[in-house]
């Protein structure tokens, strides 16, 4: 035999046995390395950095990527999910948050496990853990209000962790767990033996606080909690009134964290306190509330924080996990921890000591109108890089389609339009640029840990809303009024698409349906299991009828004084953004520098491209992937439901594909048998006319012939 055959056959015999040995020391650290082909943690590594460095799928050759597999949930209802795959086995989600694993190289359906719960909420992701000593390997996951541990292998519920498998989040939190509205939707994190937690809870009141917990893995025990609406004697208790510990709510992590596993830090962004847009009843900045908290992962204790809105009134909480990553700072390295905003600003700190990498500049903005509420004297934004969305809007921006663009006038002309941080007032809507949805959102963005490249995909639409006050209804109009109103507006028109009108809701879905969702939740809707049988039967019929029935119980719902009119877009009359284009954009930022290495719209409506307005750039949701092989892939847009790859050096489009519905998640890279994959969640569901579903769509190179 040929001495080089010979030496080529003992280097794969070298490499497979590496990959086994990687393979093995991962299970026995449950830290999978991404050098094993795996994606075992969600966002690709607990840095979450989206990141993959399996170069076969490259630029070179991802114009031949072709559909390997497809797995059909058979459910609609959208997706959102980022699978884990461990050992050649793929873990997903189903629309109504059946879990089940596939065998990674062909879609077969290995097992699928069902908790009864018909759960209609986001499920972004799951956490997997192993034990190679006791042979014990398990998946985390959330489905509403239960951590469930389940067996791996089996996909059976683990008997000794919590309940029959399973523990409840309604519980430790210090309040009656009856009518805490909790949901998991972003994964826990991993750390040693705990899972760490956060939380989706109602951005009105009540809401449950949101504490950060950690359970052991083992048992489902608490092991530890931090209040992130501080308690007697803690820090942080003087920003708010001295009783908002246990009426207050909300200040929760609902967009995932990242973890410095050799620190053992977790980084965790929260969210705006309840109730989002008027603020009499919880006085001062509201610390932890609008935060990134750097905390101890082995006992929860507070490092350090970086508070980003003080007394937050418009809803600007961080949208996604961080990300960690070294970057050069005035000529040495430093281990950074980068934020993405709904502003559309860039964050970044010293990972251990919380210091700013970038200068945050303070000034002050309006003082709030609304009758005993007092917004911040100042807030902060980063000096740099500038932002990758833009920050002010103004007449001759507007729709350049001709048919529109007066109405478009008339309207802007009628709203209060004075940029960040202006507090909401009575009677007149206020104009959100960029919208409440961003700037960047709950996919994340990926970073090149080589270039230090962060790739970031924005929205870029307008918004607008205005507070009313609350006229003192009672009975069912007031569970409406005070649950339901923050969103659907007082005359329940909704902003279709995303949050639909509940007009004539009893002629498109039956009474049971209407129920299961208010207590459960579904889409962007959190549940509402607040509500006693009586308050929710009559909420019910009020949707149905317009019945306001009086209701045995009395809402014992807290009565703000003033609320908003509703999420509403800035929409022409055919449902387009009343705003020129870009709509959506895919942004390259030099992390070292600050510099734009490029910037392009990304997606677009596929009726406007037919009459000659391409290229507008949409609303997209679901984050990007990077790999070594010089490639970013990103589905994410709402209307044209493709999938694309670009070319990461220079946003050069290089391939792309129509998938079954929008992929509003953020995608994995994998390799098994020497085979690089590709896959993403394609579920839809942002828009009734684009239809919903559950599929999963993996693509790999064409196989070739021997």
């Amino acid at each position: 035999m040929h001495s080089r055959s010979i030496r080529k056959r003992f280097t794969s015999f070298l490499a497979i046995l590496l990959v086994a040995f990687s393979s093995l020391a991962a299970q026995q650290n449950n830290d999978a390395p991404l050098e094993s082909g795996d994606w075992p943690v969600w966002g690709g590594s607990p840095e979450n950095t989206h990141y993959s460095p399996l170069t076969q799928i490259n630029r070179s050759n991802v114009a031949q990527l072709a559909q390997a597999w497809t797995f059909d949930t058979g459910e609609q209802g959208g997706l959102q999910t980022s699978p884990l795959i461990v050992n050649g086995v793929l873990f997903g989600i189903s629309p109504t948050q059946k879990i089940f694993a596939l065998d990674a190289a062909t879609g077969r359906l290995l097992w699928k496990f069902d908790s009864g719960i018909k759960g209609m909420q986001p499920d972004r992701g799951l956490a997997y853990w192993s034990d190679a000593k006791n042979k014990d390997q398990r998946i985390l996951v959330g489905v509403v209000n239960f951590v469930y541990a389940l067996d791996a292998a089996t996909g059976k519920p683990i008997p000794s962790f919590g309940k029959d498998g399973r523990i409840d989040l309604q519980e430790d939190l210090g309040r009656d767990p009856r009518w805490q509205s909790i949901a998991l939707t972003s994964p826990g994190v991993v750390y040693k033996d705990l899972l760490i937690v956060g939380g989706r809870n109602p951005e009105t009141l009540p809401a449950p606080p949101g504490d950060i917990r950690a359970y052991d893995i083992r048992t489902g025990k608490l092991r530890w909690s931090f209040h992130t609406i501080p308690h007697p004697g803690e820090f942080g208790y003087d920003t708010w009134p001295k009783d908002a510990w246990q009426q207050s709510g909300a200040a929760n992590n609902w967009a995932g964290m990242a973890l410095d596993r050799e620190r053992g830090i977790i980084y965790a962004p929260t969210g705006s306190a309840a109730f989002d847009f008027y603020g009499a009843d919880r006085l001062g900045d509201n610390l932890f509330a609008n935060c990134l908290l750097a905390l101890n992962a082995e006992t929860g204790e507070r490092i350090w924080h970086f508070q980003a809105v003080r007394h937050d009134l418009w809803d600007r909480d961080f949208p996604s996990a961080p990300v960690l990553v070294t970057l050069q700072h005035d000529g040495k390295p430093v281990d950074a921890v980068v934020q993405t905003s709904k502003q559309g600003w860039l964050f970044m700190f010293d990972r251990v000591t919380g210091k700013p990498l970038v200068p945050i500049e303070y000034r002050k903005y309006p003082a709030s109108t609304m009758p005993g509420d007092v917004a911040a004297g100042e807030q902060g934004l980063p000096t740099w890089p500038v932002p990758y969305a833009r920050q002010s809007l103004t007449e001759d921006m507007l729709t350049p389609r001709p048919e529109t663009h007066q109405w478009a006038v008339q309207h802007f002309r009628n709203t209060i339009n004075e940029g960040h941080f202006v507090p909401f007032r009575l009677g007149k809507e206020t104009l959100v640029f960029p919208g409440f949805d961003g700037g960047a959102e709950w996919g994340g963005p990926a970073v090149d840990p080589e270039t230090k490249i962060i790739y970031v995909n924005s929205n870029e639409m307008a918004w607008t809303a205005t507070l009313f006050e609350d006229t003192g209804e009672r009975g069912a109009k007031a569970i409406y009024m005070s649950q339901c109103a923050v969103c659907h507006g007082e005359k329940m028109a909704g902003s279709p698409p995303a949050i639909p009108s509940l007009i004539g809701v009893g002629d498109r879905v039956s009474p049971a349906d209407i129920t299961i969702t208010i207590k459960n939740g579904k889409g962007r809707m959190p549940g509402f299991n607040n509500l006693q049988e009586d308050q929710l039967n009559g909420l019910v019929n009020f949707l149905l009828t317009g019945e306001n029935k009086e209701l045995a119980s009395e809402p014992q719902l807290p009565r703000m004084k003033y609320r908003l009119t509703g999420y509403r877009r800035f929409l022409d009359p055919d449902g387009y953004p009343a705003i020129a284009p870009p709509w959506g954009t895919l942004n390259a930022i030099n992390l070292n520098t600050g510099e734009y290495v490029w910037k392009i719209n990304l997606g677009e409506y596929p009726e406007l491209a037919a009459k000659g307005m391409k290229n507008t750039g949409s609303e997209n949701y679901g984050g990007p992937v990077v790999t070594a092989g010089g490639l970013l892939f990103i589905g994410a847009t709402n209307f044209d439901r493709k999938f694309r790859a670009f070319d990461k050096s220079n946003g050069k489009l290089l391939w792309e594909t129509a998938l079954p519905f929008s992929g509003n998640a953020t995608p994995a890279t994998y390799m098994v048998n020497g085979k690089q994959f590709v896959v993403i969640a394609a579920g839809g569901g942002k828009d009734p006319k684009f239809g919903s579903g559950g599929v999963y769509v993996a693509f790999a190179l064409p196989t070739k012939p021997r």
